[in-house]
């Protein structure tokens, strides 16, 4: 049996007006990046949407691997793909979806200070109660904890989910009222479908 706990899903145009409010954040502080950093892979979407708002045209991106589908936590934070560009010298944005304990960022920062980094400032959407780590910018405090779902892994983290409860062979039904019941999780008919494809 799965563990019991609240999730969240985060819709497309809620995600974009909360990277809308980090980057306005970011640019009244006066800070301007050379280079965004995406942390790979929840940091994509935001780091592209901050690099819209603040006009930085130069994007990498590194992969730090902690949670894995359905909320399953690594022992600890690693490295699994450094950085893909140059930022010696310059002023790096490193940005990720959340800050859950912080251990991933603390593992970031210290990858790009070795690349030579001259400056380096943290950004993420949302930021857990809790977290050992207090990035420099953050969109929205998450008091109340619960497992934050958004729409680029609304598959993987719902399927991760539903494997914990060894579903098959269940109706549209069943899926809708163990996402309820567990996670306190609403999903369209439009979402079960496509979880019934991976299950």
């Amino acid at each position: 049996m799965a563990e019991k706990f609240k999730g969240e899903l985060v819709s497309w145009a809620a995600m974009y007006d909360i990277t809308r409010r980090l980057a306005l954040q970011i640019a009244d502080s006066g800070f301007r990046p050379d280079v965004i950093v995406a942390v790979a892979r929840g940091g994509f979407v935001p780091a592209r949407i901050l690099c819209d708002f603040l006009g930085v045209t130069s994007l990498g991106s590194l992969r730090i691997v902690h949670y894995r589908a359905g909320a399953a936590k690594e022992k600890e934070a690693r490295l699994v793909a450094p950085l893909n560009l140059d930022v010696r010298g310059k002023k790096v944005l490193v940005v990720d979806d959340i800050v859950d304990t912080g251990d991933t960022l603390v593992v970031a920062m210290a990858h790009l200070a070795d690349c030579g980094a001259a400056a380096i400032r943290t950004a993420v959407v949302q930021t857990k109660k809790g977290a050992c780590f207090t990035p420099d910018y953050v969109a929205r405090k998450i008091i109340t904890w619960r497992w934050i779902i958004y729409p680029w892994a609304v598959i993987e983290d719902l399927t991760g989910f539903l494997k914990k409860e060894r579903v098959s062979g269940w109706s549209k039904e069943q899926i809708e009222e163990t996402l309820f019941r567990l996670y306190g999780i609403k999903v369209t008919k439009k979402i079960i479908s496509d979880l019934l494809r991976y299950l």
